[in-house]
C-alpha cells in the first residue's frame, strides 16, 4: 500500500485526480492549488462550475495557508475534532485560486482521519500540500463508501492512463456519511452555522466554542452536499414511517410493483431487502452501501423506514430527504398504477 501511496502523491503532484478512502466516504481529488486539476474533476463529475469543492489538508497544516481572518473557533474546533469528520467555512486566503470555492471568497477545510488519507497527504507535497476531493461519484449520486463503489461508478475512466490515474483501497468506511459543515466566516454577523450535518454534531460543535450553530440562511456560502436533491440512486426512493410501511407494502404488493427495502424493524418480506443497524452509527455506516445495492436488483421504488427524528439522526434523515426529494409521488403512483412500470 505505501507503494500505492506514493505513486497516488506523485499522480496528484504530475495534476492527475486520484480516488481515496476517507473515514467519511471516498474522495475524489486534485491538488488544491492547480486550477486545471481541480477544473478535471468537474467534468469527471459532471459537477456545477459554482459549487465548491472540500480542500483536504495534512495533520499540522497550516490553516494560515489557506484561510484569511481565522477566529479563535476554527482553531478551537480544529483541536478538538481534527483528524476527524469535520469542516470547517473559512475566508479563502488570497493566494488560494478560486476554482476551489466555486467563485467564492470562502474555502471549505479539513483533516482526515482514515490513516490512508493522512498517509496520502502527508506523501503529498511533502505534507504542505492540499487536495481538494469532494466525494468519488457522479455528481448528485449516493457516494462511495468503497472503491468497488468508485470503480463501479467510473469504469474505464479509472487507469493510469485514465482519467482517473489511481483509486487507493482503504476499505469500507468508517462513518459512511459526509463530514460535518459548520460555517464560520460571518461569526460577527450570523454566528457560527450548521450547514450540513453529520457524524459531528451541533451540540458537540457548541461544547468547544460555547455557541450552538444556527440553522443555514438565505446569505449563507454554498457548500458540498447541500443542493435539495442529492446522493441519489437512479431507482426513486420514498421514506416512511414504521406503521404506515405495513400498509405500502401490502398494497404495492397486489398492485404488482417491485420493492426495495431499506428498514430496522420487522417488516413484510419484499423483492429485495437490507436491514441496518437501529442506531444513528450503525445506519450511517450501512447506508450508501444499501442504496448502491438496493439500486442494482430491479425494483420500482427503494422504500425507507425512516429513522427517528431526534438529533443523533439528523446526519442520516439529512441524506435521505435529499435522495427522495425528487420521488414526491411515486409511492402513490406506483399504488394507483400512474406510473410506468
Amino acid at each position: 500500500m505505501s507503494t500505492d501511496i506514493d505513486a497516488g502523491a506523485r499522480a496528484l503532484e504530475a495534476g492527475k485526480l486520484v480516488a481515496f478512502p476517507t473515514e467519511t466516504v471516498y474522495g475524489l481529488g486534485a491538488d488544491a492549488e492547480n486550477p486545471a486539476a481541480v477544473a478535471a474533476i468537474y467534468a469527471a463529475k459532471g459537477r456545477p462550475q459554482d459549487h465548491p469543492v472540500i480542500v483536504h489538508v495534512a495533520p499540522g497544516a497550516s490553516l494560515d495557508y489557506w484561510c484569511a481572518d481565522i477566529p479563535a473557533e476554527a482553531r478551537q474546533l480544529a483541536d478538538a475534532f481534527w483528524p476527524g469528520p469535520l469542516t470547517m467555512i473559512l475566508k479563502r486566503a488570497p493566494n488560494i485560486p478560486d476554482a476551489v470555492s466555486g467563485g467564492q471568497d470562502t474555502v471549505g477545510i479539513r483533516c482526515p482521519s482514515h490513516p490512508v488519507a493522512i498517509r496520502l497527504l502527508q506523501a503529498f507535497k511533502g505534507g504542505q500540500g492540499g487536495v481538494a476531493a469532494p466525494s468519488a461519484n457522479k455528481f448528485g449520486h449516493v457516494s462511495p463508501t468503497t472503491a468497488q463503489h468508485v470503480r463501479d461508478e467510473f469504469g474505464d475512466a479509472v487507469g493510469e492512463n485514465a482519467r482517473i490515474a489511481a483509486v487507493l483501497d482503504g476499505g469500507q468506511s468508517e462513518v459512511g456519511i459526509e463530514s460535518t459543515i459548520v460555517d464560520l466566516s460571518r461569526l460577527a454577523t450570523h454566528g457560527p452555522v450548521l450547514l450540513r450535518p453529520g457524524h459531528i454534531s451541533a451540540e458537540a460543535i457548541a461544547a468547544v466554542i460555547d455557541r450552538m450553530p444556527a440553522r443555514p440562511d438565505a446569505a449563507a456560502p454554498r457548500a458540498s452536499g447541500t443542493l435539495e436533491s442529492h446522493y441519489a440512486p437512479h431507482t426513486p426512493v420514498a421514506m416512511q414511517d414504521t406503521a404506515t410501511l405495513n400498509s405500502t407494502l401490502a398494497r404495492l404488493h397486489a398492485a404488482g410493483r417491485k420493492v426495495a427495502l431499506i428498514h430496522y424493524s420487522a417488516l413484510p418480506a419484499t423483492h429485495a431487502e437490507v436491514a441496518l443497524p437501529p442506531t444513528p452509527e450503525g445506519f450511517a455506516h450501512a447506508l450508501y452501501a444499501a442504496l448502491r445495492a438496493m439500486d442494482g436488483v430491479g425494483a420500482d421504488v427503494i422504500l425507507v423506514e425512516a429513522p427517528p427524528q431526534d438529533g443523533a439522526w439528523l446526519g442520516v434523515n439529512d441524506r435521505l430527504r435529499r435522495a427522495a426529494y425528487r420521488s414526491t409521488g411515486i409511492v402513490h403512483g406506483l399504488i394507483n398504477n400512474t406510473t410506468a412500470l
